[in-house]
């Protein structure tokens, strides 16, 4: 269940919160070739398995935007913020990938508020540390910092 967050007001006092994990996603073929059509990368160390097994990686492994992009469902298992006009994606910031997501893996986030300020109109930006683990891994599948805005 999220923690869930009602109006401005509410949202300046999370600074500092651990918003704790998501469930695990296992990453799939599928998701994979899904997420190159979408995309358009079709490079051979995400779509060709048989080319992949013989690779560096022993085999297809997901697109690092592809684990990234999967922070906006899984922030919304963590928190859902209620009592607001509007939220805009403004961005992320420091975007690293240390550690490949074999195709059979699974990935989760931890989510973590490292800031909030006023941004004008009423609004305030949430700057939050995603770190995408990766199961059996010591490394990460990706780190991010994301920014949000929310409006009155």
């Amino acid at each position: 269940m999220p923690l869930v967050v009602d109006g401005i007001a509410a949202i300046t006092r999370l600074a500092g919160r651990d918003l704790g994990h998501s469930r695990w996603w296992e990453v799939t073929q599928k998701q994979i070739d899904a997420f190159a059509d979408v995309s358009g990368d079709h490079q051979w160390i995400h779509t060709d398995t048989d080319r992949a097994a013989d690779g560096p990686f022993g085999g297809t492994i997901a697109h690092g935007y592809m684990i990234l992009s999967w922070g906006v469902p899984m922030v919304a298992e963590l928190i859902r913020v209620t009592g607001v006009g509007m939220a805009l994606n403004y961005g992320l910031g420091k975007v690293r990938y240390p550690a490949p997501v074999p195709v059979g893996s699974r990935v989760r986030l931890h989510a973590a508020v490292t800031g909030v300020r006023e941004v004008g109109r009423g609004g305030v930006e949430v700057s939050r540390a995603f770190t995408f683990e990766l199961d059996g891994s010591a490394k990460p599948a990706c780190v991010a910092e994301s920014l949000t805005h929310y409006y009155p």
